[in-house]
């Protein structure tokens, strides 16, 4: 049984306020297999204070050791994919082949894909041709809180804290309480590569103790959140108190459109496959196929 009950804050793992224990279950056995803690808006000030100190220093490193940093991360991260998926595995009940290949194996690619784009990336450029004196400048917003589901875990953090990282921005994040020991394990190997403390925090939580805290706190310069659409609209309303900026994606269904001049045989197996994959807890799972009229009936027959 594994004991995770600490947070990282500021550098270190530190043990919750007031900690409030929480199962940890495997959806494939239905048993117990870790136990993390709750926090509260306590840990929420002592996270968000963190990042806000190391949010002037960071925000002003050079595009070079900010590409060095993240290419340390990828590296380790790509060397500890198997404790990842093991984790990922164990949290979600995957199969361990998806649970490396695909959801391991994702959190990779995004960090990859950040580290090309900061490469390339014009922080500075002029206006145009005709006001070439005019400068446009990208900066790092600041400390962004990121509230991520339990679907895709490495997926969707990944997505948020790559970006943030390259931007210059600190972090607060808040991963699904159901599905948290790979987020904790990230921790360790953004710890481990070197990153500033401060730069990047986890809290664990619930919506009400930690989801509600975050998207109120005035520190928090943005909140990016994925998960439900009911979630979505309490972190909206929270949020706008203290006008941070908020991105939400949120639950929904997706079409699937196969027309008549499509590889039909193809187009339905690989629609009903993708439909299905993670056992269909995928926000872009393709949960309606609608299907010219004239071949309906041979889609229904595929």
């Amino acid at each position: 049984m594994l004991d995770r009950r600490d947070f990282y804050i500021d550098g270190a793992w530190r043990a919750p306020s007031s900690p409030r224990s929480y199962p940890v279950i495997n959806p494939a056995t239905e048993e117990q297999f870790a136990t993390i803690s709750l926090g509260s808006s306590a840990d929420v000030d002592a996270a968000v204070a963190a990042a806000r100190t190391a949010f002037g220093a960071w925000s002003t490193t050079g595009r070079n050791e900010r590409v060095s940093l993240l290419e340390k991360l990828l590296a380790i991260y790509q060397s500890r994919s198997g404790e990842m998926a093991d984790l990922i595995r164990q949290e979600m009940g995957a199969p361990a082949t998806l649970a490396l290949n695909a959801q391991a194996g994702s959190g990779a690619a995004h960090l990859k894909d950040a580290i090309r784009s900061l490469k390339s990336f014009e922080f500075e450029h002029s206006l145009d041709a005709r006001n070439p004196h005019e400068r446009i400048v990208y900066e790092a917003i600041g400390v962004c809180g990121l509230i991520t589901p339990w679907n895709w875990p490495m997926n969707q953090v990944m997505l948020k804290v790559a970006p943030a990282l390259a931007a210059g921005c600190t972090i607060v994040l808040k991963p699904s309480e159901v599905a948290p020991l790979s987020s904790m394990l990230l921790a360790e190997i953004i710890h481990d590569a070197g990153f500033p403390a401060g730069v990047f925090n986890l809290i664990n939580g619930d919506g009400e103790g930690i989801g509600g805290p975050m998207s109120r706190h005035p520190d928090i310069d943005m909140l990016s959140f994925t998960g439900s659409s009911r979630a979505g609209v309490a972190v909206q309303k929270a949020a706008a108190d203290s006008i941070k900026r908020v991105s939400l994606e949120l639950g929904g269904k997706s079409p699937n459109i196969v027309f008549a001049d499509s590889d039909l045989q193809n187009a339905i197996k690989r629609g009903v496959r993708h439909c299905f994959q993670n056992t269909g807890q995928s926000c872009n799972a393709p949960t309606r196929m609608l299907v010219e009229r004239s071949v309906y009936d041979d889609a229904v027959s595929i």
